[in-house]
């Protein structure tokens, strides 16, 4: 079960990469040959703030959350669910120390890729390059249209959005983590959803 569970997750690795750009299946070969798989338990954590960031991660399964301390509050930045690309990407790209966390919120399956190996296999392939160049472009903009939202819509409009776009969230990730997400407190996400009779 394990084997075919790995399996799977390496065929939708491979999908995954194959949807930004074309790859010819022995780059592609070669370039899974460079990915770690990682198993998280809930709370373990891929990134902490005063350290570099080496790798770039792909979510085989799982949720992983982005998000710093201010004042010893947690300010969640996004969420990181199957199948998807993730990194510190300031820290990764700037080559500086991190700010943020990376944290398991539920037992996790991860593939983690070496920045130094990354490089070295766009710089021999440039379908690969095309990859990373575009998969990094994602993840960036994920955060900024996060912070776009943040600043543009009411509380209602980005929880109801939420609920819309991501409602698996809402049964996987703690209240108060959600609540930090959509820039208010668990009490105000709790009269949130009572008065919109979400529960």
């Amino acid at each position: 079960m394990k084997i075919t569970l790995e399996i799977k997750h390496l065929e939708n690795l491979k999908a995954k990469i194959l949807s930004y750009t074309k790859v010819e299946e022995t780059v592609l070969e070669e370039e899974m040959q460079l990915y770690e798989r990682l198993e998280l338990k809930k709370g373990d954590t891929l990134v902490t703030p005063g350290r570099l960031v080496h790798h770039f991660y792909y979510v085989a399964a799982g949720c992983i959350y982005y998000y710093k301390l201010e004042d010893g509050e947690q300010k969640v930045l996004e969420f990181y669910t199957d199948d998807v690309f993730f990194t510190d990407l300031p820290a990764y790209v700037k080559g500086t120390p991190s700010n943020y966390y990376l944290k398991a919120s539920e037992k996790s399956v991860v593939y983690a890729v070496k920045k130094s190996d990354a490089e070295n296999s766009f710089s021999r392939s440039h379908q690969l390059e095309r990859f990373g160049r575009l998969s990094m472009q994602e993840a960036f903009m994920k955060i900024f249209t996060r912070v776009e939202r943040l600043s543009s819509r009411t509380n209602e409009e980005r929880y109801l959005r939420l609920l819309e776009k991501r409602p698996d969230l809402f049964q996987r990730v703690p209240q108060y983590l959600i609540a930090s997400y959509l820039g208010i407190t668990p009490v105000g996400l709790s009269k949130l959803r009572k008065r919109l009779g979400k529960g």
